[in-house]
C-alpha cells in the first residue's frame, strides 16, 4: 500500500471517530489532554470544547454529554488543571491553549476553525462563560502550548447553571450552598474567599460582557441548592444590556443539573440557538 492510500485511509477514519488522550499542551503540573468526537457523515462540522465540572477540584474530561454529537457537531473534551493542582487563572489559561490547539489543527481533524463553541455545567459552566466573554483579555490568555499566533476566540457560549459573579453568590446562596461553594472558592483562589477582593471581580464572567461578546445560551434549573439561579439571572441580563444574543431557559423543578438537561426536546433548543447564531 502506498503513502497515499494510507493517508486517504486515515483521512477518512477520522471522520465518526473518537480521537483519545491528544495532547494540546503541557504544565508544571501535568501534560494537558483532550478527547476528540467526530461526527459521522457531516462535513466540516461546527466545533464544541467541553469543559467538566466538579467545583473546580474534581471531574475529567471522560464521559461527556454526547447529545449535539449525534446531531452533527464535533466535541473536544477537555482536562483542566484542577484548584487542587494550580490556582485561578490557571484553568482559563488551559482552556484558551486547547482552543488554539484545536483551531491550529482544524484542517487535521476535519471540523471548522471559524466556528467554536464552548460549552460546560456547574464549575465548568463558569470556566467557559469566564473564556468566551474574555476574548483578547491579556490577563486570561496565558502562554501556553505551541500555537501562541493562533486566537483563542470563541464564537459562542453554552453555560449550564455555572457562577456568574463570586462578589454576590454567597448571599445569594442556601445554607447547603455555602457550604459546598466557600471552600471550594478558597481552593480555587488558593487562599481564604474574600467576596470583596478585585481577585474574586477578575474571576466573574458578569464582568467581563460588553458589546463585542459571542451569544450565549444560559440553562439553569429553579431549584438548583448549589449554584443560585440568581447566577445566571445576573448574567443574561447584562448580556441583554448590552445587546448580545442570548437566551436562558429555566428547567423547572430541576436542581443542580438532571435529566431534563440532557433530554431530546431541550437539546433541540440548544442546538436551533446555535443554528441561529452561527449561520
Amino acid at each position: 500500500m502506498n503513502k497515499i492510500s494510507i493517508l486517504l485511509i486515515l483521512s477518512i477514519s477520522s471522520f465518526g471517530q473518537n480521537l483519545k488522550n491528544l495532547e494540546y499542551a503541557q504544565t508544571e503540573q501535568k501534560k494537558l489532554l483532550l478527547d476528540l468526537y467526530l461526527p459521522e457523515n457531516t462535513q466540516n462540522p461546527i466545533l464544541i470544547v467541553w469543559v467538566h465540572g466538579g467545583a473546580w477540584h474534581s471531574g475529567s474530561k471522560e464521559n461527556p454529554p454526547m447529545e449535539l454529537v449525534k446531531l452533527g457537531y464535533a466535541l473536544a473534551s477537555i482536562d483542566y488543571r484542577l484548584s487542587t493542582e494550580a490556582v485561578f487563572p490557571a484553568m482559563i489559561h488551559d482552556i484558551k491553549a486547547a482552543v488554539r490547539f484545536l483551531r491550529r489543527n482544524a484542517e487535521k481533524y476535519h471540523f471548522n476553525k471559524d466556528k467554536i463553541i464552548l460549552w460546560g455545567s456547574s464549575a465548568g459552566g463558569h470556566l467557559v462563560a469566564l473564556a468566551g466573554l474574555s476574548n483578547g483579555d491579556s490577563y486570561l490568555e496565558g502562554t501556553l502550548g505551541d500555537y501562541k499566533a493562533e486566537s483563542s476566540d470563541v464564537n459562542l457560549v453554552i453555560d449550564f447553571f455555572g457562577p456568574s459573579n463570586f462578589q454576590t453568590i454567597l448571599y445569594q446562596s442556601t445554607p447547603h450552598g455555602i457550604s459546598v461553594r466557600a471552600p471550594a472558592l478558597a481552593l480555587f483562589f488558593g487562599k481564604p474567599f474574600d467576596p470583596a477582593s478585585e481577585e474574586t471581580k477578575l474571576a466573574s464572567p458578569v464582568f467581563y460582557v460588553d458589546k463585542n461578546d459571542p451569544p450565549v445560551f444560559i440553562a439553569h434549573g429553579n431549584q438548583d441548592n448549589q449554584v443560585p439561579i440568581n447566577q445566571s439571572l445576573e448574567l443574561f441580563a447584562k448580556l441583554k444590556n448590552a445587546n448580545i444574543s442570548t437566551k436562558m431557559e429555566v428547567i423547572q423543578e430541576q436542581g443542580h443539573g438532571g435529566p431534563m438537561f440532557s433530554e431530546q426536546n431541550f437539546m433541540t433548543k440548544v442546538d436551533q440557538f446555535i443554528k441561529k447564531n452561527l449561520k
